[in-house]
């Protein structure tokens, strides 16, 4: 079991690697990043397919996925408001709109800011 919790992300996407560079700067607690081309996803618990359609962030023995990583990396905040943000995105309705939030991003990076082609999710 892991001592940290792991953010794994797409390292071929720009867009992918550029918003976890912001996060890690803005984020006084922040999880390892590593990309998942980097890592043994067996050993992980992960598919080849998990990792190219979400974020996972893996604390423990749970793991949480897309717009669930982004809410409980905000929850390890010090900062009450940053928590408070992160647990109403993980609690109905505002996680319905975190979900969708979350799916546009991920169908669109490649046309986001830094995307490229890598960045298309496949078909």
């Amino acid at each position: 079991m892991r001592a940290r919790p792991l953010l794994v992300f797409d390292g071929d996407c720009g867009f992918c690697t550029t918003a976890v560079g912001l996060l890690e700067k803005r984020l006084a607690r922040f999880p390892d990043a590593q990309p998942w081309q980097w890592l043994d996803l067996d050993a992980l618990g992960l598919s080849r397919h998990d990792v190219t359609h979400y974020v996972w962030l893996i604390a423990g023995e749970r793991r949480f996925r897309g717009h669930a990583a982004f809410a409980v990396m905000l929850q390890m905040q010090r900062s009450w408001g940053i928590r408070f943000v992160g647990r109403m995105l993980a609690t109905p309705p505002f996680s319905w709109a975190a979900a969708l939030g979350y799916a546009l991003i991920a169908r669109f990076r490649h046309r986001l800011p830094g995307g490229t082609a890598a960045c298309a999710l496949p078909r």
